[in-house]
């Protein structure tokens, strides 16, 4: 059976507008269902530990799908949601890939954390599929192979300055997901605002916006297969 590490957001302050943030259940729900109902074994991690937060706005009912109202009535992954191991107890040679779900969250704190870049570097040096969603390519931001940006020279999508814009956070956010992964040297390309895109660069998997998420885990799971 593959073993796949979820990695989710313990950041829940949107800047410093008094409102909240965290992961968005979308781009969680959808890549787990599509990945546990092929009998892929999933452990949930944040750096903190415990239960993450949602993106208040991602429990909306204009943002539900399938997988959402699936999620919702999951008593049993719920449960796991709540106890989410910490990321200083995760051991990349327990797992055949990574996959990083969006939401603002991860702007703050996966972008910064020290043991998530660890483990990222680790699962891309060891030629394992990594994979992130929307807004959390952020992760690589600070992320090296070989003392360069991970993403140099790669080519990468993730949250475009169009879709921060409509969403109008563009002064909220510590930097926009487009501009840094193009600063990293990364080849950053896009479709259209809130339309499924997904580029697969050896074993680099990166999505652009929550219509994006089960494209990512698709090419996530015919890489593990």
């Amino acid at each position: 059976m593959k073993k796949v590490l979820f990695v989710l957001t313990s950041h829940d302050q949107l800047g410093n507008t008094g409102e909240k943030t965290g992961f968005w259940v979308e781009e969680f729900a959808s890549p787990y269902y599509h990945l546990a109902d092929k009998n892929v074994s999933i452990t949930i991690a944040s750096p903190k530990g415990g239960q993450p937060p949602i993106d208040p706005k991602s429990e909306l009912p204009d943002f539900q799908t399938p997988a959402t109202e699936r999620y919702f009535k999951d008593s049993e992954l719920l449960k796991n949601m709540a106890n989410t191991t910490p990321l200083s107890e995760i051991k990349e040679s327990d797992f055949d890939a990574v996959f990083y779900p969006g939401g603002h969250g991860p702007l703050w704190d996966l972008a910064e954390d020290k043991n998530s870049i660890e483990l990222i570097e680790a699962f891309y040096s060891n030629n394992k599929p990594v994979g992130a969603v929307c807004h959390a390519p952020a992760i690589f931001k600070n992320t090296k192979i070989e003392g360069k940006a991970l993403v140099n020279g790669k080519n990468v999508t993730g949250f475009s300055n169009t879709e921060e814009d409509a969403v109008q956070l563009t002064d909220i956010v510590p930097f926009l997901v487009e501009n840094m992964l193009q600063e990293n040297g990364g080849n950053y390309s896009k479709g259209d605002d809130w339309h499924p895109y997904a580029i697969e660069d050896g074993h680099l998997i990166t999505g652009q916006n929550p219509a994006s998420s089960e494209l990512v885990a698709d090419l996530l799971y015919k890489q593990l297969s």
